[in-house]
């Protein structure tokens, strides 16, 4: 049912679909903004955690870029076993307003890496800045390996043949060991040179 505002009274609502009488009262609908949602106080904050998954689905549109390799122990949860874990290997330090990027890659051969870091920096800035309106003032890239695509191909039939094992041997570890205390306090956070500067604001 439509409604609409009788243009001699206002105040009154009219029903242009009612056969007979037209001011015949209905659901009427306000859309005014009375700015009453400006006035609640609130703060919208990012996990690292969602800007690298943001970053890594993105970085999969990118020709010649064959994974983000962050170790051995990233890769099994990465790319290379076709997991969900798209943000492995990805590290990004967020703050309010802005967003530094770091991460391993390994690129295909014959491609221009130059090429790829700069469709690298323009996708993860643009996809970033859409979803989460945080500036990204750094993206450092490290290519830490190249490889054919045959190549790449078959490290990873390699690397699900070791996920296997190293499953079950980190399974056997970890029923072994004992509850360790957390780190102390005067420790968390901090480089043999002092406290680390944050990148980001």
């Amino acid at each position: 049912m439509v409604n609409s505002i009788d243009p001699v009274n206002p105040a009154k609502p009219t029903n242009p679909e009612h056969p007979i009488n037209p001011t015949v009262p209905g659901k009427v609908t306000s859309t005014v903004n009375d700015g009453t949602l400006g006035a609640i106080r609130g703060e919208l904050t990012f996990d690292d955690k969602v800007v690298q998954k943001i970053i890594g689905i993105a970085l999969e549109e990118i020709d010649g870029l064959l994974t983000v390799d962050g170790g051995f122990f990233s890769n099994i949860a990465e790319k290379l076993v076709n997991t969900d874990n798209v943000a492995s290997g990805i590290h990004a330090e967020v703050g309010k307003e802005q967003v530094a990027v770091d991460m391993d890659v390994v690129v295909e051969y014959g491609k221009d890496i130059r090429e790829i870091y700069q469709k690298m920096k323009g996708l993860i800035s643009t996809e970033v800045e859409k979803m989460t309106h945080l500036e990204v003032i750094e993206v450092n890239v490290n290519v830490s390996d190249i490889k054919t695509r045959a190549e790449f191909e078959k490290s990873r039939e390699t690397v699900q043949d070791k996920v296997t094992n190293a499953a079950a041997s980190t399974s056997d570890y970890m029923a072994k060991q004992t509850v360790k205390p957390p780190m102390s306090p005067d420790k968390r956070g901090y480089s043999p040179e002092g406290p680390m500067e944050p990148r980001v604001k």
